[in-house]
């Protein structure tokens, strides 16, 4: 037997996507709902607007990205 490989899996989800739209629903409620959690996130660590840009920066220099 072959082990399936990542591109397996990858085709997998898309046939899976195709035949059953809730399972397409539930993953787009799960990538919106991640991406407000973030978007929350980093608003409460940075703040927004200007000093959303400026607090960011510094503190991505002070961990060493940029």
């Amino acid at each position: 037997m072959i082990p399936p490989t990542r591109l397996d899996y990858v085709e997998f989800y898309a046939n899976k996507l195709k035949e059953d739209h809730s399972f397409f629903k539930s993953q787009k409620r799960l990538i919106e709902s991640q991406l407000q959690a973030s978007s929350s996130l980093f608003r409460n660590k940075f703040g927004s607007g200007d000093d959303f840009k400026i607090k960011a920066r510094k503190y991505l220099k002070g961990i060493g990205l940029i």
